[in-house]
């Protein structure tokens, strides 16, 4: 028998070869579109920002955007689905498989997952002349980081309610909030300074900066453990709320 983990993760696969081309759209050509869109053609009116053209400025944002949704929307329905409807996760207590093999093997899928559509939006982007650094290479693990910050505490949020009606909350006072104010497309600095802070409470934020850093090969406004550590916050705590809430959603 395969690693409990990985036997979960085999789960999702299985299930995610039936329904891939429902995905395609999605993670792979609505991001271009949107950079072609934006970065193209709003960017000839928006002109240079931060000493760069718009396009290369706003293909990291992009990137880390596209990696946080992700995220954030594979690990709503999915989640409660298996909780509430489908049951897998009861089946899978069933057999010799720990919460935190659960937890880990979602993890996991939500990594491959996003790190494929990082893949091919990087090398779309390079086509255009969209990367200016060799740092670039090292904006999957950034991508990858943001989409574990985002998935276990939603993973976590999704295990602790019974309805889904609780996800348009999160969607219209989290998810696009974090879209739209966390540096993706101008910079945090424009807002008012009493709403700053929100924008640095999202882990979006921190990994457009990173992303932002590394393609564009400048300094983030904070040091780079400074970024990374937030988003580890995210990460471990999150891991931790649901286990928890997986292992209560269990007992009931």
């Amino acid at each position: 028998m395969a690693h409990p983990t990985v036997a979960v993760l085999e789960r999702h696969l299985s299930l995610y070869r039936r329904l891939w081309r429902a995905s395609v759209f999605s993670s792979f050509v609505l991001p271009v579109l949107f950079l072609v869109s934006i970065g193209i053609g709003v960017g000839r009116h928006v002109g240079e920002v931060g000493g760069v053209d718009y396009l290369a400025w706003i293909v990291p944002g992009v990137m880390a955007s596209t990696a946080f949704q992700m995220a954030v929307s594979e690990s709503t329905y999915s989640i409660l689905g298996d909780f509430q409807w489908v049951r897998g996760y009861h089946t899978m207590r069933a057999a010799p498989i720990g919460i935190r093999n659960m937890v880990a093997g979602w993890l996991l899928y939500v990594l491959f997952r996003v790190e494929v559509a990082a893949l091919v939006f990087l090398g779309v982007t390079s086509l255009f002349g969209a990367l200016r650094s060799p740092w670039a290479v090292v904006t999957p693990l950034v991508t990858a980081l943001v989409a574990l910050a985002a998935a276990a505490p939603v993973m976590a949020f999704s295990a602790s309610i019974s309805h889904d009606s609780y996800f348009a909350l999160l969607f219209r006072f989290v998810m696009i909030p974090s879209t739209l104010f966390a540096g993706v497309f101008f910079p945090v600095e424009q807002l008012p300074q009493v709403v700053r802070p929100l924008a640095y409470l999202s882990p979006l934020w921190h990994g457009v900066e990173l992303s932002r850093a590394a393609t564009l090969g400048v300094s983030p406004p904070w040091p780079v453990w400074g970024h990374v550590g937030c988003l580890l916050v995210f990460v471990v705590g999150g891991v931790v709320w649901a286990a928890a809430a997986f292992r209560k959603r269990l007992q009931d």
